[in-house]
């Protein structure tokens, strides 16, 4: 992938003293009035954090769902106002997408605190990086992707995290769809809210803690 350099690097932590590594969950292209609250449910029943890149525009329109995730100790991090391929966009729009999902998250959420962005589709540019940088934000990409958003069964959403899990992986998983996609079949997450509630234990059978995304340097 190509700004490689440029992409925020997350070690393997045992920071609780059990020796166990690290694992992230991270959700994108919510928040999703439906399936969004099921997800916070199977994460509050597991007692697991994660990380939710919010699309702004959905923040706006669902500010309880923002609170919610902070009030259960997640983080919200950006990802854009409204989910274009940024590595088709100028600087400028770059930068009030950025900025203006940063303002609607802050708005739904006075308490968040903003430390990443991912931009949608995985699709990074210099542009991006350096709205990134003057908005304070570090990027974060992923290293296991089951591509639940092609509902591909959720048992094949499970067999494809554990078969490519190592210390530090950082899980790509879905709690809304973008724009573009809503109202279509490709919305539904039911498959990921089931898998979910398999995953969290196989992972934790596997010797893996879930744990909330370091502080970046």
């Amino acid at each position: 992938m190509k700004h490689l350099d440029k992409i925020c690097e997350v070690q393997s932590e045992c920071a609780d003293g059990t020796g166990r590594p690290s694992v992230y969950l991270t959700f994108d292209d919510g928040p999703d009035p439906f399936f969004t609250p099921q997800i916070l449910d199977v994460l509050a029943q597991n007692g697991v954090p994660a990380t939710f890149f919010v699309i702004g525009a959905y923040a706006a329109e669902h500010p309880d769902l923002i609170q919610r995730m902070i009030a259960e100790g997640h983080e919200v991090g950006n990802h854009t106002m409204s989910h274009p391929d940024l590595s088709k966009c100028g600087l400028g729009e770059v930068q009030r997408e950025v900025f203006e999902a940063n303002r609607a998250i802050m708005g739904a959420c006075p308490q968040a605190s903003i430390r990443y962005i991912r931009a949608p589709y995985g699709a990074w540019s210099e542009e991006v990086f350096t709205a990134s940088q003057i908005a304070g934000l570090a990027a974060l990409h992923w290293s296991i992707d089951p591509r639940d958003w092609a509902r591909p069964g959720t048992d094949a959403i499970v067999d494809a995290v554990l078969a490519s899990v190592r210390p530090g992986a950082i899980v790509l998983l879905h709690d809304g769809c973008p724009p573009d996609d809503s109202g279509t079949q490709a919305g539904l997450r039911d498959q990921t809210v089931v898998a979910l509630s398999n995953l969290i234990p196989a992972l934790h059978a596997s010797g893996y803690e879930i744990r909330s995304l370091p502080v970046h340097h």
